[in-house]
């Protein structure tokens, strides 16, 4: 019977800018960092990859995959009062020099990356980084949740 078989669960196809989320989270992984991909810190906002550190750190890394996707990002700077440290993660072609001065900068691919500029340190104050905290736990039960239980809705829209 194929009830009991394990049937391979389909992979959707991964955007330039994902891969290279996927890349920055398994480099940072290496270095005891958890991360959590498209958090919502405030309305309006998106960041591609929030990471926390061993010691409470709180990073954002905007992932680019190309010049127009950079340029077409206008909201990033709202991004520095929710982290610790911002960075850049690019690919390898991509021409650093256009980024702003201060930021931290990766160079990624879809499987590793490389923290080549820590950039500027900018300590959270206690609450915003409980905050912040909160949220990426919560994100993150909330997407393991959903990947235990892919059919599951909520009722009521809630």
């Amino acid at each position: 019977m194929m009830d009991d078989a394990i049937l391979p669960v389909p992979t959707p196809l991964l955007t330039p800018g994902q891969l290279l989320a996927r890349g920055v989270a398994r480099h940072l992984r290496g270095h005891d960092f958890v991360s959590v991909v498209e958090l919502v810190p405030a309305p309006g906002l998106r960041v591609d990859v929030m990471a926390l550190g061993p010691k409470g750190e709180v990073w954002i890394v905007e992932c680019k995959s190309s010049v127009a996707d950079y340029r077409a990002d206008a909201k990033w700077q709202g991004y520095l009062p929710w982290c610790d440290r911002f960075f850049w993660a690019v690919g390898p072609a991509f021409p650093t020099d256009l980024l702003p001065e201060g930021s931290g900068l990766m160079i990624a691919d879809s499987y590793d990356a490389e923290i080549v500029a820590m950039g500027d340190a900018t300590p959270l104050a206690p609450p915003r980084r409980k905050a912040m905290i909160q949220a990426i736990a919560r994100h993150a039960a909330v997407r393991a949740q959903a990947a235990r239980d892919p059919g599951f809705v909520l009722p009521f829209g809630g």
